[in-house]
């Protein structure tokens, strides 16, 4: 059974000096099991030739797969990240960009999110699918903490 957005677990504070997400400056902007919004900046993402760096398009992507996923799944199994695919349509070189991930799967093992990233002036930047495998929590966190 699917969880309601507000009883997703926080995330200890010892991880959260780690989380990659926070470092790249990704806010969720809206979460319902239908569809998570989420904002990156340009600024602090960018490659040496200073357009987005295409990694960061993907931190994106994952980061709304898997909280997509974590909606359907929590608290019973937990979603890792199984596959990841993202097409580039075009670079950006500042301003605020926006992911929005939908289902296109829910099953009791896998799911599958599509991701579009979409910069200020609603071009697509990049669209990308995620799969997720649904594991046990137990496992998840027996393995978590053997870490």
């Amino acid at each position: 059974m699917p969880i309601r957005p507000e009883e997703l677990p926080e995330i200890p504070p010892e991880i959260r000096a780690e989380f990659l997400p926070d470092r790249l400056g990704i806010e969720i902007k809206s979460l319902a099991l239908d569809r998570i919004v989420a904002t990156m900046p340009v600024s602090g993402n960018r490659q040496p030739y200073g357009l987005l760096h295409g990694g960061a398009s993907a931190v994106l992507a994952e980061t709304l797969g898997s909280i997509g996923a974590a909606l359907h799944t929590l608290p019973e199994r937990a979603p890792v990240g199984l596959e990841l695919s993202c097409t580039h349509h075009r670079s950006a070189t500042e301003g605020v960009l926006t992911g929005v991930g939908t289902p296109i799967h829910v099953g009791r093992s896998t799911s599958t999110f599509e991701i579009v990233i979409t910069d200020e002036k609603d071009r697509r930047i990049c669209t990308a699918k995620l799969t997720c495998m649904h594991l046990d929590i137990d496992r998840v966190m027996a393995t978590a903490a053997k870490s």
